[in-house]
């Protein structure tokens, strides 16, 4: 493959993922987080559009560890609403989410366990139908997919994607 054909796979790869990003913010009003290609414990990829004060809670306060809807991710594949009962949430982690304005949340986990893609999506108008859910399981899937076979910490594709996200991705 020559260098001109590569560089094209790559943006259209970018492109792809930007694609997808934006039908995630259309669907999710009060944002969302997409953790792509989780390998151990760290994503090669995230995302979050959710309000800077709830992303600000969460570190702080390293949420994530509590968190029934990632430890379900880590465990399962599919989509669950974040008021299943299946949630065990000793901590509150959902609580205090919709205290933030997070809420009517589905969490979507997709991929092997050795690498794995999670993604929290939320809206303000209602929990998401049935067919919603799949539309958007259906586009954390193809994002996943399309940043599969990334390899590299710090190469120019992989710093492009990252900074699809904004200057914190």
């Amino acid at each position: 493959m020559g260098v001109c054909e590569a560089r094209r796979m790559s943006m259209n790869r970018v492109n792809k993922a930007a694609e997808l990003l934006g039908a995630l913010r259309q669907s999710c009003d009060t944002g969302f987080v997409a953790a792509l290609h989780i390998r151990f414990t760290r994503p090669l990829v995230m995302y979050r559009t959710y309000p800077q004060a709830w992303c600000d809670h969460y570190d702080l306060n390293g949420l994530v560890v509590s968190d029934p809807s990632v430890r379900w991710g880590f465990c399962n594949t599919g989509a669950i609403h974040w008021d299943d009962p299946a949630l065990d949430d000793p901590a509150g982690v959902i609580a205090a989410a919709r205290s933030f304005g997070v809420a009517n949340g589905v969490t979507v986990s997709v991929g092997p366990a050795t690498s794995r893609s999670l993604a929290g999506l939320s809206r303000a108008s209602g929990r998401f139908g049935a067919a919603e859910v799949q539309h958007l399981v259906g586009l954390v899937e193809t994002l996943h997919l399309v940043l599969d076979g990334i390899e590299g910490e710090d190469g120019p594709e992989l710093r492009a994607l990252r900074a699809l996200g904004g200057p914190a991705a």
